[in-house]
């Protein structure tokens, strides 16, 4: 059986406004279990370098029922600090037959 690894994504919560107000925000992690990680493929790397200039290390394939934010989010596994990029890429639950149906690229952040 597939099993995936417990992540933390690191998302975003407003706690109030500064005085020119403009929101301020603190860092709240997530724990994510059973989240696949796999190296992105050499012709995607060079597509979303192309397109984006990032280069894409990993991604992430997100379990189904997952409704966290993923788009432009820090993350943390294999004790190295990533950031999301991209766009999050999801299937139809029914039509797709294991537990996950959403993926999105990683690139090395620090």
């Amino acid at each position: 059986m597939i099993k995936g690894i417990t992540v933390t994504l690191i998302n975003k919560k407003q706690v109030g406004t500064d005085p020119f107000d403009k929101p301020i925000y603190e860092d709240v992690p997530i724990e994510v279990d059973n989240v696949l990680i796999s190296p992105t493929s050499t012709e995607d790397v060079v597509n979303q370098l192309d397109l984006t200039g990032k280069k894409a290390v990993y991604t992430l394939a997100i379990p189904k029922g997952d409704v966290n934010n993923w788009e432009d989010a820090e993350v943390l596994f294999f004790d190295k600090k990533w950031r999301t990029f991209g766009f999050v890429t999801q299937g139809i639950d029914h039509l797709i037959p294991l537990d996950w149906n959403k993926k999105v690229m990683v690139e090395r952040y620090e």
